[in-house]
């Protein structure tokens, strides 16, 4: 199991997907007024995904390791902060269940990786020889890659 590239990782796309579902949930006219509680979900969803990024990155097993062990700790934060949520009435039980769901498949792939580099014998990329780090960074390797497109801030609608 090798990636180029973060977005190839199952738990990534998962906890960019937890990110578009506390999105989704935070903008619900109470929880939006709690500016905390909304702030601290956004950043610990946030965290799951953007540790996982981070620590693949890094190009080192131990420092990706270190990493997606903060990512899987972000997802029980957002677990938690699901049922504070839940408690001051922002969100019904079926969310609540639908965000536990989504934080508990993230926490598990995030676990399935860890365990993977845990058996492996694969230092990382930074510990390869330059010819390889050469080779991994190629533009050849990711043909179908397209960088996002940039908006036209100049084409958006006007918004009152």
């Amino acid at each position: 199991m090798t990636f180029k590239r973060f977005e190839e990782i199952e738990a990534w796309k998962l906890a960019r997907e937890l990110c578009r579902t506390v999105k989704q949930l935070t903008e619900k006219p109470n929880f939006f007024s709690d500016w905390e509680l909304r702030k601290q979900i956004r950043a610990s969803s946030g965290s799951v995904m953007d540790c996982i990024a981070e620590g693949h990155e890094r190009k080192s097993n131990a420092e990706f390791k270190y990493f997606l062990g903060i990512s899987q700790g972000s997802c029980g934060e957002v677990r938690s902060q699901g049922y504070r949520a839940l408690d001051y009435g922002y969100i019904d039980e079926l969310e609540l269940k639908e965000l536990h769901t989504l934080a508990i498949r993230t926490s598990a792939a995030i676990h399935a990786l860890l365990e993977y580099l845990n058996k492996t014998n694969i230092k990382g990329l930074r510990h390869a020889s330059s010819k390889v780090r050469k080779y991994a960074y190629s533009d050849s390797n990711f043909p179908n890659f397209e960088p996002p497109q940039m908006i036209d801030p100049n084409s958006l609608p006007d918004t009152p």
